[in-house]
């Protein structure tokens, strides 16, 4: 089963929490505090494997969470960090975040990989916090939860060329004569329902990839017909190779129906390099419209070759031609929106505060991370905590919301109840 979209859930490990413990032997007087660090979440990577061509793997499994740290010990010994999940894609997986539709990555090359949500820190135990002033700290940090997000997942397979061409031209008959590939093929339109990607060897060192693509109709990139959902596809290709059905009412027309579709899909289809194959030469009514059909569109400027599909007639001078054209275009088509690696926000340090029903709301990527890591049944760790807020200016900023003492303060997943 052809796939092209899927939406995934994925979740870095949380960190593992930091440890409270000391140091009591014998024949050692000033053991003093000996709580390990937890250790560092697993990150969920997305990378290439150029065995793929689907995302069919994603309608079974949606979910992905990468492991967490394990727990800090007393001895100082350091939690174990959390293994990465690597999960691969297909070349030409575009990785958007499902909420906000920003790009984080378009995945082409084998090798090729993207951190999509990041594990998070292990937590911090007492051993660190111990001073010259305050030698035996009874507080330790919580691990940082991992980032977690929903993804959107779109294929844009990689082809040298693509067939475009209206239902029942004859583009899965030509894809068969000249691949390994076997696509349905039948005496109807819109037999194609997925896209149908073929090696064209025309000798030892000539080679290309050449994909089927789903018949368009008038109004395919407004959602007509089964074209629109493929013409993504077309994006990736370097050339392509338009089909006419001899037999046709007006092949002319149809020429210009797919291409006037091409362009309002945007996307610089209608910009890519074409040749036009004119096929089904072995019925009688294409070879009486072939002469009016070459004169018109060679003056166009278009290069047109007379095809059989079905009996191969002069489909090895349009593969030839196919290949001299790919020789003197770039090797990669134009990116869309490449995007080698996943950025962090610019500013962690930014907060917000938001009033709501019940109490207030303490937003940011900085505090939210200080709230998870405080474990709130350690009174020094809540000091440390009310410390930390202070210095970054929530405090300043509840009072001048007009936070009142009783009410509830919520940041990320912790409730605190505000006190003068």
């Amino acid at each position: 089963m052809f796939v092209d979209e899927a939406i995934i859930y994925v979740k870095g490990g949380d960190g593992g929490n930091g440890c409270v413990a000391f140091r009591r032997e014998k024949f050692v007087p000033f053991g003093g505090p000996a709580g390990g660090d937890g250790g560092k979440g697993g990150d969920v990577i997305l990378y290439v494997d150029p065995h793929l061509n689907t995302l069919y793997r994603f309608t079974r499994q949606r979910h992905f969470r990468a492991a967490r740290g394990q727990h800090g010990r007393g001895k100082n010994q350091h939690g174990a960090d959390g293994a990465d999940l690597r999960v691969p894609v297909p070349p030409g997986t575009v990785v958007r975040d499902a909420l906000t539709g920003r790009v984080l990555a378009d995945l082409t090359e084998p090798g090729q990989e993207v951190v999509v949500a990041r594990g998070g820190r292990g937590g911090r135990g007492n051993a660190r916090f111990a001073t010259p002033s305050h030698q035996a700290p009874r507080m330790a940090e919580n691990g940082e939860p991992g980032e977690e997000r929903t993804l959107h997942l779109e294929l844009k397979l990689l082809a040298d060329v693509g067939l475009v061409g209206k239902p029942n031209a004859g583009k899965s008959t030509l894809l068969a004569a000249v691949t390994a590939a076997r696509p349905k093929i039948a005496p109807y339109p819109f037999t194609t329902l997925e896209p149908h990607l073929g090696v064209v060897v025309l000798n030892a060192q000539t080679d290309f990839v050449m994909a089927d693509l789903p018949g368009l109709i008038e109004g395919a990139s407004q959602g007509k017909g089964l074209g629109h959902e493929f013409l993504r596809h077309v994006e990736r290709t370097r050339l392509l190779v338009h089909l006419l059905d001899g037999t046709a009412e007006d092949p002319l027309g149809d020429f210009a129906a797919i291409n006037a579709e091409l362009a309002a899909f945007g996307h610089g289809l209608d910009r890519k390099p074409q040749l036009v194959a004119f096929n089904k030469m072995d019925m009688p009514q294409a070879r009486e419209r072939w002469p009016q059909v070459r004169d018109a569109l060679q003056a166009r400027g278009y290069e047109v070759f007379p095809i059989s599909g079905l009996t191969r007639e002069g489909v090895r001078d349009l593969l030839w031609a196919v290949a001299r054209k790919l020789e003197a275009l770039p090797l990669v088509p134009e990116p869309v929106r490449e995007i080698p690696v996943f950025r962090l926000e610019d500013d962690e340090r930014t907060f917000w505060v938001e009033r709501e029903a019940d109490g207030w709301r303490v937003w940011g990527k900085r505090v939210e991370r200080l709230a998870a890591m405080t474990p709130l049944e350690l009174e020094e760790a809540v000091d440390r905590l009310h410390r930390s807020l202070k210095a970054m200016g929530v405090l300043d900023a509840l009072r001048e919301a007009g936070v009142q003492p009783g009410d509830t303060v919520r940041i990320g997943k912790v409730e605190l109840v505000w006190e003068e």
